[in-house]
Formats: structure tokens, C-alpha cells, sequence
């Protein structure tokens, strides 16, 4: 009875180590291990940006692209991207956003380390930049 249960784990065990060793990478992951430092995380479809946006755009390039890329595409060894699914709405609500700019934000989602607070934006130009985001957000499906 023993040699039956022992010959079934070892069996599982196969199984599993098969399983690890044979599956392929998931798509996101093989796709960002083809980046090489600097690049554009994400490939986007810019809509037209107008009003209280388009001064979001400015003050994004300005004081965020360093890090998060020209359109928030993520720039490869330094920031990620803020158009994807991780950022919608429904995860990361606006205030969550306000409140990494105010007071930074402990690296959880991406190996980027922490962000900083940034310094000299009011919650006004922080909306703004919100603002953009979304935008480009919406024309890319994330809602």
C-alpha cells in the first residue's frame, strides 16, 4: 500500500517539475524581456487631447515622461506604464494618483523601485494630468 502512494507522489512530483520546465512564458513577460533599457514599455493609439487635458499633457511631459515616457508609455530601466490595465480606473482611482505625487509610493506592481514624491505640482495640475491620462486611457480600452 505504501509503494502505491509513493510511486503516485513521485509521479506528481514528474508532473509538476514536466510542467514548470515546459510551459511557455506568458506573452507580457516575453515581451518585456525583448525591451532593452530606455525603450517604450507599450505600443499606443494617441487620441485627439483638448481642453484641461491638454495642459495635463504639458505639465506630463514636463515633470513625469522622464520616468513614466513621452504619452505615459513607460520608459524600459525606469518607469512603467500608466496606459495599462494595472492603472484603470476601477484599480487605481484618481486620488491614488494624487497621492503618489504628493507623498510617493512604495514599489508594489512593477521592478522599478519607489517612486518619489514629486515636487511643485498642486492637486490642480496633478488633475490635469489625470485628465490626460484617461484620455489616452479611453482610446486604448481601459476604462
Amino acid at each position: 500500500m505504501n509503494r502505491k502512494y509513493l510511486l503516485i507522489s513521485a509521479c506528481a512530483v514528474a508532473a509538476i517539475a514536466a510542467y514548470i520546465t515546459l510551459r511557455p512564458a506568458p506573452v507580457e513577460e516575453a515581451a518585456h524581456s525583448a525591451l532593452t533599457e530606455g525603450d517604450a514599455m507599450v505600443a499606443i493609439q494617441m487620441p485627439p487631447i483638448e481642453g484641461h487635458a491638454a495642459f495635463g499633457q504639458r505639465i506630463f511631459e514636463n515633470a513625469c515622461a522622464a520616468c513614466h515616457g513621452s504619452n505615459a508609455v513607460g520608459v524600459e530601466g525606469a518607469g512603467p506604464p500608466l496606459i495599462h490595465v494595472i492603472y484603470e480606473p476601477s484599480h487605481h482611482a484618481d486620488e491614488s494618483f494624487q497621492r503618489a505625487v504628493a507623498m510617493g509610493v512604495r514599489s508594489h506592481h512593477w521592478q522599478f523601485g519607489d517612486m518619489p514624491p514629486v515636487e511643485g505640482l498642486t492637486r490642480g495640475d496633478v488633475s490635469m494630468v489625470i485628465d490626460y491620462i484617461r484620455e489616452i486611457q479611453r482610446a486604448n480600452g481601459i476604462n
